[in-house]
């Protein structure tokens, strides 16, 4: 075989495997994750989707990252926690796809790589109208203020080059040495996940903190005090950018890279233009949770 034709060996230092055989940072070992995955950003929220399951087979913990695997409905499903922002999704997605995709004896890709299928539930603040708190928001596009793909080669495989012009014109993008991309999710599973009129689909924006990027001022500055207005007034093929998070967008590209599906639905619990805010919002991400579980 020749050289260019040899598969690639991953070294030690870039596949980071633990002595008792377990990926890096999450802890987990090839049996222990499921082909459907329903991640959130609190390790605690781990346990509430895990309350839905019938039995359960896996529940390991590391630092944030918080997993339990079981069945819900016949159906073997991980429940993972990823923490906050897309450098917490990054590690998430790679080590969920080596754990798939990759033999940990070999140090290289199997021949035949399995698709995942992940569906992120979290809270957000809305920006419109019709999506005001306790709404329930799809991620029909996930926009990024992060940079998280930028890193990756095939970025230009998976955006939405006419949306991102649009985006940079509308906004009027002045933000010095970030630029916006935007990913689309896969029709089939949003059309599957949004099945009935519970569920609203917009452009979700997904920002690399929580306060100046996503329009909040407290003692700092905005470098854009007009963000937000225009942000909600945005609109490009029947599009409005429907909320803020902080995970999406990453979760969307890495996820289009790597060949998993995937999708962002958020609850509603701020209402960025009515200034509002829910803390008690348990309620909501438990309901939220169980249609999810139905439909994945």
């Amino acid at each position: 075989m020749s050289e260019e034709n040899r598969p690639f060996v991953i070294p030690p230092s870039e596949l980071i495997i633990n002595d008792d055989g377990s990926i890096f940072h999450l802890h987990l070992k090839p049996e222990d994750i499921a082909d459907k995955l329903i991640i959130c950003g609190d390790p605690s929220r781990v346990d509430m989707i895990a309350e839905n399951f019938d039995t359960r087979e896996v529940d390991v913990t590391n630092r944030e990252f918080h997993t339990v695997t079981g069945t819900y409905k016949g159906k073997r499903i991980t429940a993972l926690s990823h923490g906050i922002g897309g450098d917490n999704i990054e590690i998430v997605l790679n080590e969920l796809d080596a754990l798939a995709n990759i033999d940990f004896k070999t140090r290289t890709a199997k021949k035949d790589l399995k698709s995942l299928t992940i569906v992120r539930v979290g809270t957000s603040g809305g920006l419109q109208d019709f999506t005001p708190i306790g709404s329930y928001v799809a991620a029909s596009y996930a926009i990024g203020f992060d940079g998280v793909l930028h890193f990756y080669a095939d970025e230009d495989e998976v955006v939405d080059h006419d949306f991102e012009k649009a985006l940079r014109e509308q906004l009027k993008w002045n933000i010095y040495g970030l630029k916006p991309y935007v990913v689309k999710a896969p029709d089939d599973l949003l059309t599957k996940i949004t099945d009935g009129t519970d569920i609203v689909k917009g452009a979700t924006i997904a920002c690399n903190g929580f306060y100046a990027p996503q329009g909040r001022r407290l003692r700092g500055k905005l470098a854009d005090p007009e963000m937000n207005a225009k942000i909600g007034a945005f609109e490009y093929r029947g599009q409005k950018i429907t909320n803020f998070e902080m995970e999406s967008s990453a979760l969307a590209g890495i996820g289009a890279i790597l060949g998993h599906k995937v999708l962002t639905v958020c609850t509603i619990i701020a209402g960025r233009k009515s200034e509002e805010m829910n803390t008690n919002y348990k309620g909501t991400i438990e309901d939220l949770v169980r249609i999810i579980l139905d439909r994945i």
